[in-house]
């Protein structure tokens, strides 16, 4: 591909975009939500494994069964987020790939199916990946978002995944950021404390 996206849009994902601690109550729609799941979905996954699943909670009622689950720190800024995504993944992925998502090699779900040491491990990753995309996505078609991993796992699992097919993994608060709770953006690694060229 030789398109690239102007400067602009590399700021709005990335560069200027900041993690969010409190947010408007402006709402964010059912439709929004697909919008950038659509767009999120499109990433590359290993094999397209695509084992990430997304918990949209949106309502009191749901908001209330997953505020206990939370840290303490990250309570306000979930309570008043307009949507709280539990991003997880499917354990059992790979039942999806022979018909649909890598059918030009069906023998690969056997890889996983046989393997859950790796079958675990490709799914966290993958999921993770597409978390990421979802956030990217998300500040794309104009969103903020604030990405959380203070929270019990066990209890999150418990509540929302009660069958255990499906684990989470990290926590993405969406909506419309105040950005007058935005801390001053901080450093990062220099090129030459990150990288090495070989």
């Amino acid at each position: 591909m030789d398109d690239r996206i102007d400067d602009h849009g590399i700021d709005v994902i990335l560069r200027t975009a900041r993690t969010q601690n409190g947010w408007l109550p402006t709402p964010v729609t059912d439709a929004d939500l697909r919008a950038i799941y659509e767009i999120a979905v499109q990433g590359p996954t290993s094999a397209n494994t695509c084992p990430a699943r997304f918990v949209f909670v949106r309502t009191p009622e749901a908001k209330a069964r997953l505020l206990p689950c939370v840290s303490a720190g990250n309570q306000d800024k979930t309570r008043t987020a307009p949507v709280t995504v539990i991003i997880g993944y499917d354990t059992r992925f790979f039942e999806l790939m022979p018909q649909k998502l890598f059918p030009h090699k069906p023998e690969m779900a056997d890889l996983f199916a046989k393997n859950t040491d790796l079958a675990d491990k490709t799914a966290f990753r993958n999921s993770t990946l597409q978390g990421a995309y979802f956030m990217l996505a998300a500040r794309a078609l104009g969103f903020d978002v604030g990405g959380m991993s203070g929270f019990d796992h066990a209890k999150v699992d418990a509540e929302f995944f009660p069958e255990g097919r499906v684990r989470s993994n990290f926590l993405c608060n969406v909506g419309h950021g105040d950005r007058t709770t935005v801390m001053a953006k901080l450093a990062r690694p220099s090129f030459e404390e990150a990288c090495s060229l070989l």
